[in-house]
């Protein structure tokens, strides 16, 4: 009882702290957050813990040659000083499939070579490429397996790996990170569903057997002087799947093979993904896809316990690899409580990064007020889903990229207010008020939401600024809300404070 008593008032004070970080100077912040602490990854010095993970963007062609769109995004996100950018996964290997960057060759060696030039020339931050072999899939639904590859097919997937990541490195990347994740090859074989009766198969000694032979021979191709990362599931999310009591031990092993840093995902599984017809399967339509990408209803750091298990375990086996948590970390005070209490030393985030490239500048200057939170629509994901360009939800309509501005001037509601009004009508709280206006844009509104009498308002979400109304559907009878409204524009000022409605259904 004295233990649970301890540990319940260290998670008090731990929270406590953070929220007087949160509110002091920015240089105070510099001193005290571990969040932009340097960190070194090999040879690679990171500036601050925030990386941003591989993410789809559906902008390159079927040639999968680097463009200026894709240029452009990682470039933007470069502006933002994110401490380590891992660009969108490219394949190791010829096959076809679809709008996807590739590494498999020396023909696209001189526009890696310029890519990672021009992001080292815009800020401190690093940059690697993410690599991966997938299996054959049709749009009739059949899909390649990892049973029906041969022996002499293995060696070469070895051998791509081992090539792809030599060229990153002439390419002038920091690094390299190897998707073992989700539903390709390298996560197939570590999967607890593999269907191999032989040396890569059953057993998690034999599962593990290709993902230990790519390391080797990537590290083999690339020096010891030279970052390798890696990213896999701590939990596959599926029935019949492994969790993280064999994920740690995979860890365990991926560090001892000399990898740099463990990147942690979950989810993202062919085996409960939702046929669509004339479409190929897409592995996160089913709940795995939920988990790798949790969306507004799932509580905030929903993988936490994954990759906290992972990094304890790790510790207690006197290994000291760094590993990357990730899964809606969204808030400077969880991801600085994720490093204070040591479930993890990286902080991935890839959707509060697409809403707002410049989350870590802003926040490290103290600027937290200012960032465009992601509402966690998963649009970006619905568009990934239909082979179409992925934006945020919340970018002003017909942008490709994310807006950018120095304006320092807030939007303004108009004279007689916001006249934010609500009402409760077929099950849900209609919530209406009056558009802000603004020197450059009015780039959307943040909706708060306090429950029952007292206590905290807390953000329940944002809508894009042509918008002025919100639905809140999660709302039941016998119950008292209340509400208000900021509106913020392009740069991240927000307007004051909406008039607070009360609604009790």
């Amino acid at each position: 009882m004295a233990s649970i008593v301890l540990f319940l008032f260290q998670n008090f004070m731990m929270k406590l702290l953070i929220r007087v970080y949160l509110r002091s100077s920015a240089a105070n912040i510099l001193r005290t957050m571990k969040l932009f602490e340097p960190i070194t990854l090999n040879a690679t010095r990171l500036s601050n813990r925030i990386v941003l993970p591989a993410m789809v963007t559906r902008l390159s062609g079927e040639d999968g040659h680097i463009n200026k769109d894709i240029t452009d995004r990682y470039l933007r996100y470069a502006k933002g000083e994110v401490g380590l950018i891992v660009v969108e996964a490219m394949a190791v290997h010829t096959a076809k499939s679809g709008p996807l960057l590739r590494l498999g060759s020396d023909d696209y060696l001189a526009e890696h070579r310029e890519l990672a030039a021009k992001i080292h020339a815009t800020s401190p931050s690093k940059v690697m490429p993410q690599i991966i072999h997938f299996l054959k899939i049709s749009r009739n639904g059949w899909r390649q397996t990892v049973d029906m590859l041969s022996l002499e097919e293995i060696d070469a997937i070895v051998e791509a790996y081992g090539a792809a990541a030599a060229r990153a490195r002439a390419a002038g990347y920091d690094g390299v990170e190897l998707h073992m994740a989700h539903a390709y090859t390298l996560s197939s074989f570590l999967s607890r569903r593999n269907p191999r009766k032989d040396d890569y198969g059953q057993t998690l000694e034999n599962r593990l057997r290709l993902p230990l032979r790519v390391i080797e021979a990537v590290r083999k191709n690339v020096g010891k002087d030279f970052c390798v990362g890696l990213r896999f599931d701590g939990e596959e999310c599926v029935k019949g799947g492994y969790t993280a009591n064999e994920a740690r031990v995979m860890a365990l092993a991926f560090a001892r093979a000399g990898i740099d840093y463990i990147s942690v995902s979950a989810g993202g599984k062919f085996e409960d993904a939702v046929p669509k017809e004339g479409q190929p399967l897409y592995p996160y339509t089913g709940y795995s896809g939920d988990r790798c990408m949790p969306s507004a209803h799932y509580p905030d750091g929903f993988n936490r316990p994954i990759s906290a298990e992972i990094k304890r375990y790790l510790v207690a086996n006197s290994v000291t690899t760094p590993v990357l948590s990730a899964g809606k970390i969204n808030t400077p005070e969880l991801a600085e409580h994720i490093l204070q209490t040591g479930e993890a030393d990286l902080i991935g985030m890839a959707r509060p990064l697409l809403a707002d490239p410049d989350w870590p500048k802003k926040v490290k200057n103290g600027e937290w007020d200012k960032v465009i939170r992601c509402c966690y629509a998963n649009v970006c994901k619905s568009l990934d889903e239909n082979f179409r360009k992925v934006r945020c939800f919340l970018w002003p309509k017909g942008a490709l990229q994310a807006p950018e501005s120095s304006d320092r001037e807030p939007p303004a509601w108009p004279k007689d207010g916001a006249a934010l009004n609500a009402d409760w009508k077929q099950g849900k709280i209609r919530l209406n008020w009056q558009s802000a206006s603004d020197n450059e844009q009015v780039y959307g509104y943040d909706v708060y939401r306090r429950e029952g009498y007292g206590g905290n308002f807390v953000r329940l979400t944002a809508v894009p600024g042509g918008l002025s109304t919100f639905f809140d559907e999660q709302a039941v009878s016998g119950c008292r809300y209340e509400y208000y409204v900021r509106a913020y524009d392009i740069a991240g000022n927000r307007s004051e404070s909406s008039n607070v409605v009360a609604v009790s259904p």
